[in-house]
């Protein structure tokens, strides 16, 4: 590809994957076909739009979780100065290549190769922490290193496949809470927080028993994150029109399927009923009208974090703690 072609690419408004399972697309020499994307160059109007949520104004200094191709990164130093941002990225080849164009640029932030879950408490309190990658809790460093009426700005994601975007106002020295927002934003995920492989299944096994709720809801994003409220260590996968359940914790599992004669049979397997669990909160979502993620918020303390439908005294639900698979 010619250096035409690849400016083409990056002055385009779209997401770019530039790493799959740890090949870089330029030193890729034919079609990669295991298809895990690794690291990518987020669409530029989406960086844009994170920067407007986090409310970056002079003076700020800021923590990136994720510094990928480093444009952001650069973004941020033109704005407001170099010294005021640091970047950390996970990936050393990935950290290497951002640091090489992001000094090429004419900025030399403080750039970071480790984990972003961890923070960089050298530079810390920060005004700003912005994630470019998706974690399934606010991790508990991110809260003692943002300074009192800081923000937090985080796309989230959880191994069932629901995903909200966080903005987060923290106080009180180690508690972080806000609405989420109403932009819908699919980040990959940070390393560590990634879902576990979901094992091959056998269907059709456990007690037997119907469904209120038809099973295909959960194709509809938020009813999937909220599904994901009531059983945040599993996974999901469809099987045609058979909706599966898997526990990575407890090994127990689940599958919806149409009856012959009208409705849904399921099957449960295991210590926990996982589709009686997702039946009664996407029951109780439905009664409250359905509301889009930005209906819901989110509480975070070092010690727990609970999502909330409608305000923080609303039904609630925990979140996995950090440790659970830090």
């Amino acid at each position: 590809m010619t250096t035409e072609e690849w400016l083409a690419l990056a002055y385009e408004d779209e997401t770019w994957v530039t790493q799959i399972d740890g090949v870089l697309a330029e030193d890729a020499t034919e079609p990669v076909t295991i298809l895990r994307p690794t690291s990518s160059s987020t669409q530029p109007s989406l960086v844009v739009r994170m920067l407007e949520v986090a409310g970056i104004r002079e003076g700020d200094t800021v923590l990136e979780i994720g510094t990928g191709t480093g444009y952001s990164t650069a973004l941020m130093c033109h704005r407001l100065g170099a010294a005021s941002v640091t970047s950390i990225e996970y990936d050393p080849v990935i950290a290497t290549r951002a640091r090489r164009a992001i000094n090429e640029a004419g900025f030399s932030p403080t750039l970071i190769e480790g984990d972003g879950l961890l923070g960089h408490e050298s530079n810390a309190p920060y005004d700003r922490l912005i994630a470019t990658c998706a974690v399934r809790t606010i991790p508990p460093a991110w809260l003692r290193q943002i300074r009192d009426e800081g923000t937090i700005t985080a796309p989230m994601l959880g191994w069932l496949g629901g995903v909200a975007f966080a903005h987060l106002h923290v106080s009180g020295g180690s508690t972080a809470s806000g609405r989420f927002r109403e932009d819908d934003v699919y980040f990959m995920p940070a390393r560590a927080h990634a879902a576990p492989p979901r094992p091959t299944l056998r269907m059709g096994i456990g007690e037997v028993g119907h469904s209120e709720v038809d099973p295909a809801t959960l194709k509809d994003d938020t009813a999937l994150f909220v599904a994901q409220l009531a059983i945040p260590q599993a996974h999901h996968g469809w099987a045609e029109d058979i909706l599966v359940l898997h526990d990575v914790t407890t090994g127990s599992q689940a599958d919806i399927r149409p009856s012959p004669g009208g409705g849904w049979v399921v099957h449960q397997h295991g210590p926990h009923r996982l589709w009686d669990q997702v039946e009664e909160i996407i029951l109780t979502w439905m009664e409250a009208g359905r509301p889009h993620q930005s209906g819901f918020g989110l509480t975070a303390t070092a010690r727990e974090q609970h999502v909330w439908l409608g305000d923080p005294d609303g039904p609630s639900w925990q979140l996995p703690s950090y440790e659970t698979y830090a």
